[in-house]
């Protein structure tokens, strides 16, 4: 059997002892996913990710998230690489393939702008730079425990509204006007997420969140920036150095996420791979009839 240790004094665990391509339903997995139900993020050190072994084990949690599916293309899942890496070297700075990892910087959720939210995101580190390339995790679940009242009553009972070019516009026009970062229509999702399992409220939100129903467009996102503002502040943000080989597991109900700069003429290289939620995650506390 793993051992494990904190990760932060709020949230998350570091998970011992564990080789990851072992793990199958019946052998470790039923332990992990109460650590993750229970403790929103899970960091796997030192582990030997293949594509293959990463995509077995992401099944075992939920579907896989095929976004060119959604959008009704005829395209097989691949786990996503997210890396300035190219054939030849790095992207350029200004280039709009790093200028959308830069939209990955500002806080956010995965998904919520898709049909299906996303339940979590398996991230491993394959190559790591000198310096910067953090990332993030923010609880929602520990800042709605201790939100004050003035900030959680308007959005109890919200509804905001996703848009993922919204987040794009913040660093870029060009970038946000992209067919790919317009191709979703606006989705709505209820501001509280409800853990099944053991009934642990989460505030949902993300950098693509832009309106809440029933307000305004300036204050709702005023609102929207000041609850952003205060589930980021320090006593709820754990920062993850990469080491290569890494893997962090965090729940998009209960987290908001980003990452952190680097020097960008050296690569940094993760691999992505998200899963939908299903309704046995909870999905109906959030859905919008």
């Amino acid at each position: 059997m793993f051992s494990t240790s904190p990760l932060h004094p709020r949230f998350g665990k570091v998970i011992h002892d564990v080789d990851l391509r072992d793990v199958t339903e019946e052998y470790l997995y039923p332990e992990i996913r109460k650590l993750f139900e229970d403790h929103s993020a899970l960091l796997f050190p030192a582990q030997s990710l293949d594509d293959h072994h990463h995509t077995e084990l992401a099944k075992l949690f939920a579907p896989l998230e095929n976004r060119e599916a959604m959008a009704g293309l005829n395209e097989a899942f691949k786990v996503s690489s997210v890396s300035n890496e190219t054939k030849t070297g790095v992207t350029d700075a200004e280039a709009l393939h790093t200028l959308n990892l830069q939209a990955n910087m500002l806080w956010h959720t995965d998904s919520t702008f898709l049909p299906l939210p996303a339940l979590l995101n398996i991230l491993t580190a394959k190559v790591v730079p000198s310096s910067g390339g953090e990332t993030e995790l923010a609880s929602t679940r520990a800042a709605w425990a201790d939100m004050p009242d003035a900030l959680k009553a308007p959005l109890r009972d919200a509804i905001i509204w996703h848009r993922l070019s919204h987040s794009r516009d913040r660093i870029s026009k060009e970038l946000g006007a992209l067919p790919e970062m317009r191709q979703w229509p606006d989705r709505p999702w209820k501001a509280v997420w409800t853990n099944p399992t053991n009934g642990a409220e989460a505030l949902y939100i993300a950098s693509h969140s832009f309106a809440i129903e029933g307000m305004g467009l300036a204050q709702g996102q005023k609102l929207i920036d000041e609850a952003i503002e205060f589930c980021t502040q320090p006593e709820y943000v754990y920062s993850h150095s990469w080491n290569v080989g890494d893997v962090l597991i965090w729940d998009e109900r209960s987290m908001l996420h980003r990452g952190q700069p680097w020097p960008y003429n050296e690569p940094r290289s993760l691999k992505s791979i998200c899963c939908s939620v299903t309704d046995a995650d909870g999905l109906q506390s959030v859905k919008v009839v």
